[in-house]
């Protein structure tokens, strides 16, 4: 399973560049100072959707707030495929996890008086509290929802990435980031294992408007 998403998250990379050609040729000198969108977060641990919005301070300098919700794993399972019935198990799984994270953040561009506009590398940080749901693993997905409870704690993560076109009107983006999302005492997530980290390496893509 890890393959075919590793698979899958190539795939929707070269995607997003072959979109981004289209609108290489296209210029616009105008600031746009707000921006909304959504995020599709992409790891090992499977696929996470977000949204955000975006102030720009100036041609170098934005802020941003942003919600995204995503899965977490712990490093340790294995998934078999039960041959009889075609299902997916990991066995001493005890919980699962959903990361929930509300960020503040920053973000910095790159060389603007060297890349032209359609091509604006940056760096970007953001820190802020997160929730972890924790609910049980025995159990059909959608009834162990509700059988859930909350964890809180801090979280944040760094990256960088690009924007592509012009931000005449659409914004589509790429960024790596790296999260860290430490929980004091750890969950349990196997029967001999705590989870005390549910960050790790993200791809995100961005697809959104300016204005």
């Amino acid at each position: 399973m890890k393959a075919s998403l590793k698979s899958y998250i190539t795939f929707i990379v070269l995607l997003t560049l072959s979109i981004s050609v289209q609108s290489l040729n296209a210029q616009d000198s105008t600031i746009r100072k707000h921006a909304w969108g959504v995020d599709i977060l992409l790891s090992t641990n499977g696929i996470g959707l977000g949204t955000f919005y975006r102030h720009e301070y100036s041609d170098n300098f934005s802020g941003f707030m942003e919600f995204s919700i995503s899965e977490a794993a712990d490093e340790n399972e294995v998934e078999y495929i039960d041959y009889y019935t075609s299902q997916t198990f990991t066995p001493g799984k005890v919980n699962r996890f959903l990361v929930l994270p509300l960020y503040i953040g920053v973000q910095q561009r790159l060389f603007k008086d060297d890349i032209v506009d359609n091509f604006r590398p940056y760096i970007t940080a953001a820190a802020g509290p997160t929730m972890i749901y924790v609910f049980p693993y025995d159990m059909e997905y959608f009834q162990a929802i509700g059988k859930g409870r909350p964890k809180y704690t801090l979280g944040g993560y760094i990256g960088g990435g690009v924007y592509f076109g012009s931000e005449r009107s659409t914004l589509l983006g790429l960024n790596i980031r790296y999260y860290i999302v430490p929980v004091s005492g750890g969950i349990r997530s196997m029967t001999n294992t705590i989870k005390k980290q549910f960050g790790g390496f993200y791809i995100t893509l961005s697809f959104g408007s300016a204005w």
